[in-house]
C-alpha cells in the first residue's frame, strides 16, 4: 500500500475477520452501498446476483442491498473524468468468447472487501468473464489504484455458479434492522457478548 491507502485502510474498523471491532465502521453496516468489486466478492460466497443482457447495457442485479449496476455495451468510451459513483462507471465489449468490462470513477467511501481494503478515485477495475460451460461463469479482475497500492493487483479466479429456478430475494438494507443484526451477526462477529 502506499502510505495513503495504509492510513485508510489503518481507519476501517471491520466488524468480522482478524481486525473485527466491536460497533466498526463498514460502510455496509450504515446501509452504504457495497461498491465494486466487493458487491462481486459478496455475491460469489453468500448471495446470488442476476445478469441480465439488453441491446445496448448489461445490467448486474445485487441481491444484497437490493443494488445494480449498468455496464455500457453500447461502444462508448469511458469518460475522461467522471464523478465518483458507488458503482463506477463501466464499459464492456466482446473480445472472442470472453466480456471485457472496464471501469473507473469510483468513490472513496466504499472498501474493496470486508477487512477495509481502500478504493481511491484513481482506481480502475478490469474484469474478465468467460463462460466454461452452460452453468459456471468465472471471473478474474485487476485492479490498478495508484493512490492506494503501489502495484496493480490481479484476482485469483472467481466462480459464478447457474441456480436452475433461482430468484433474488428482496433483500433491502434496512437501518431499523441495524441492531437486530448486530446482536445477531456483528457483535458476536467481534468477541462481544450479551449480558
Amino acid at each position: 500500500m502506499t502510505p495513503w491507502g495504509q492510513a485508510r485502510f489503518n481507519a476501517a474498523k471491520p466488524v468480522y475477520g482478524p481486525r473485527a471491532v466491536a460497533g466498526g465502521n463498514d460502510p455496509m453496516s450504515t446501509c452504504d452501498p457495497l461498491g465494486m468489486p466487493r458487491n462481486l466478492f459478496l455475491e460469489v460466497s453468500i448471495y446470488p446476483e442476476e445478469i441480465v443482457e439488453t441491446r445496448d447495457r448489461v445490467y448486474q442485479f445485487f441481491e444484497w442491498a437490493h443494488s445494480y449496476r449498468v455496464i455500457w455495451t453500447d461502444g462508448r468510451e469511458l469518460p475522461k473524468d467522471p464523478d465518483p459513483h458507488w458503482m463506477g462507471y463501466s464499459v464492456g465489449k466482446w473480445d472472442g468468447d470472453t466480456f471485457v468490462v472496464k471501469s473507473l470513477g469510483f468513490d472513496e467511501r466504499t472498501w474493496l472487501d470486508h477487512f477495509g481494503n481502500p478504493v481511491s478515485e484513481d482506481m480502475t477495475l478490469e474484469e474478465r468473464y468467460h463462460r466454461v460451460d452452460r452453468d459456471t461463469l468465472e471471473v478474474n479482475m485487476t485492479i490498478n489504484a495508484p493512490k492506494a497500492y503501489t502495484k496493480p493487483w490481479v484476482s485469483e479466479k472467481k466462480t459464478f455458479r447457474l441456480v436452475p429456478k433461482g430468484e433474488i430475494q428482496e433483500l433491502f438494507c434496512v437501518p431499523t434492522e441495524e441492531q437486530r443484526f448486530n446482536n445477531l451477526v456483528k457483535d458476536p462477529g467481534a468477541g462481544v457478548t450479551r449480558k
